[in-house]
C-alpha cells in the first residue's frame, strides 16, 4: 500500500488556521465563511455542534464539501464553489440574504485579508491597478456581524508583514476586526492595541515580532494554539 503524500507546507498553514478558527464556533452560531480559506472552515465543524452556515448568494444551512463525484453543479457558495446542504436547508434571494446580514442576524464573519491594521481596520477587496470583479458582501459583513475574524496567512509571499501600524490598501472597514488567526498566532484587537493571545507550538513572541509591523502586547495567559 503506499504511503498518503505528506501535506505541503502551504496545506499545513491553512489547516492550522481553518482548525483553530472551528474553535471559535457555538451551537447555535449563524455564521458566513468568506471567499477562500475561510470557506475550508466548513470541514472542521465540530461534530454535534449545531452551526449554520449562510453564504450571500443566497443560502442557509451550507454543509462540508461534497465528495469528488457526488457535487450538485446548482449547490454553490458565494466563491462559485460547489458545496454540500444540511437538512433543512433554505434557499433565498440574495436581496434577502443581505437583509439577514445588514439585519444584524451574523453572529460570527469569517475572511480573508491582504492587511489589517492595530486598530482593527481592515484591507481585503482590492490591490489598486489590478482588475477586481467586485467587493462582494465584505463590507456588509464586517459592518453588520456580531464579531469578525480574519483567517490569513501572517506575512505575504515575499515574506513581508500583512498585520500593520496601518492599512495602505483601500479599506473594506474601519476598526471592524475582533480576532485575527495565521498560522503562527491568534491576536485580539483590542482598544489599547493587538494582543498576542496564542502562539503555533514552536513559535516563539519574537518570531511573531519580527514579521509583523505593529506592536504586539504579550497577554498575561499567552498559550499554545489549540487547534
Amino acid at each position: 500500500m503506499a504511503t498518503p503524500a505528506k501535506p505541503d507546507k502551504a496545506t499545513e498553514k491553512r489547516d492550522r488556521i481553518v482548525k483553530r478558527i472551528a474553535r471559535e464556533l457555538r451551537d447555535g452560531f449563524y455564521v458566513n465563511l468568506g471567499i477562500g480559506m475561510p470557506t475550508l472552515v466548513a470541514n472542521q465543524v465540530p461534530p454535534g455542534m449545531d452551526v449554520i452556515l449562510q453564504s450571500e448568494n443566497g443560502m442557509l444551512g451550507i454543509g462540508p464539501y461534497p465528495i469528488e463525484g457526488q457535487e450538485d453543479a446548482d449547490l454553490i457558495n458565494a466563491g462559485k464553489e460547489t458545496v454540500s446542504e444540511m437538512a433543512g436547508t433554505a434557499y433565498f434571494s440574495s436581496a434577502d440574504s443581505f437583509a439577514m446580514i445588514r439585519g444584524g442576524h451574523i453572529d460570527l464573519s469569517v475572511l480573508g485579508a491582504m492587511e489589517v491594521d492595530e486598530e482593527g481596520s481592515l484591507a481585503n477587496w482590492m490591490i489598486p491597478g489590478k482588475m477586481v470583479k467586485g467587493m462582494g458582501g465584505a463590507m456588509d459583513l464586517v459592518a453588520s456581524a456580531r464579531r469578525v475574524i480574519v483567517a490569513m496567512e501572517h506575512t505575504t509571499k515575499d515574506n513581508q508583514p500583512k498585520i500593520l501600524k496601518k492599512c495602505t490598501l483601500p479599506l473594506t472597514g474601519v476598526r471592524v476586526v475582533h480576532t485575527i488567526v495565521t498560522e503562527m498566532a491568534v491576536i485580539h484587537v483590542s482598544p489599547t492595541g493587538l494582543v498576542l493571545e496564542e502562539l503555533a507550538s514552536g513559535i516563539t513572541a519574537d518570531d511573531v515580532q519580527r514579521v509583523t509591523e505593529a506592536t504586539l502586547i504579550l497577554s498575561p495567559n499567552l498559550r499554545t494554539m489549540a487547534v
